[in-house]
């Protein structure tokens, strides 16, 4: 009932998930129009065309933005004491914690789908297929957790919605400091010893390989394996949070 009631907050409120559709759509367009010919590069990969190259990152942009999402509404609902009569009600303690998570998970799912389509619509589908796309939203929907395990640490220590909100900026940085918009075989200097070992390369590459040249269980598994060493740190702080939170209420 809480994922549910966190996935129907979230729906209410456009103005808190219309710019994780509309963001990485325009961003896409630009860096298509712009960087295009780059695809023409001895040793990019080959690939139909720029946008399918960039598609698994316009993905976890969107992500990255409905991830914050679970760390603001939990922050909001600490401000508001509605946090304190839930931790006081008959209900499970660990399901206030699950809840939002879980609600954020299913939203990034949904979102991941949307933003599969709409590049299928303007001529880059996934190459791999339905099973190829189906790994893309269970990726988006994992790395929801990872990410949003980092701004409930901020949400559960702060109460505030705005310092869990001011996490984005970090993870976008970390984004466009890694292999999402260009391979690192062609980057140069620090900015390429920054991208090869930044997480986000180690998951958006195998799940690249899934777009563009179809489903690989060894590319699924790296890109998850990654990704649930990411969601047990950041989730692990943050239910150490959540039960200090709930001990100080």
């Amino acid at each position: 009932m809480l994922a549910r009631r966190s996935i129907v907050n979230t729906w209410r409120q456009p103005g808190a998930w219309a710019p994780s559709v509309v963001f990485p759509l325009m961003l896409a367009a630009v860096y298509a129009a712009q960087f295009s010919k780059a695809t023409a590069l001895p040793g990019f990969p080959e690939v139909d065309s720029f946008l399918q190259f960039i598609l698994p990152a316009s993905v976890l942009q969107g992500v990255a933005f409905n991830s914050g999402e679970a760390g603001s509404a939990m922050a909001t609902d600490i401000e508001n004491g509605f946090f304190d009569r839930l931790v006081t009600s008959p209900s499970s303690r660990i399901s206030l914690f699950v809840g939002r998570l879980a609600g954020a998970a299913v939203f990034s799912a949904g979102l991941a789908a949307v933003l599969i389509a709409a590049f299928a619509a303007f001529g880059a589908p996934v190459k791999g297929g339905l099973l190829a796309g189906a790994a893309l939203v269970v990726i988006a929907s994992g790395l929801s957790l990872a990410i949003g395990g980092i701004t409930l640490i901020v949400a559960l220590r702060t109460g505030s919605p705005e310092a869990a909100q001011s996490m984005f900026p970090l993870t976008f940085v970390a984004i466009f400091v890694s292999s999402a918009f260009f391979p690192t075989e062609l980057m140069s200097g620090w900015y390429q010893s920054v991208a090869e070992v930044n997480p986000i390369t180690l998951i958006i590459n195998p799940t690249r390989r899934m777009v563009i040249s179809g489903f690989a269980a060894d590319d699924f598994l790296a890109a998850m394996g990654w990704i649930s060493v990411l969601a047990v740190g950041s989730l692990g702080f943050a239910y150490r949070a959540y039960l200090g939170r709930v001990r100080r209420g």
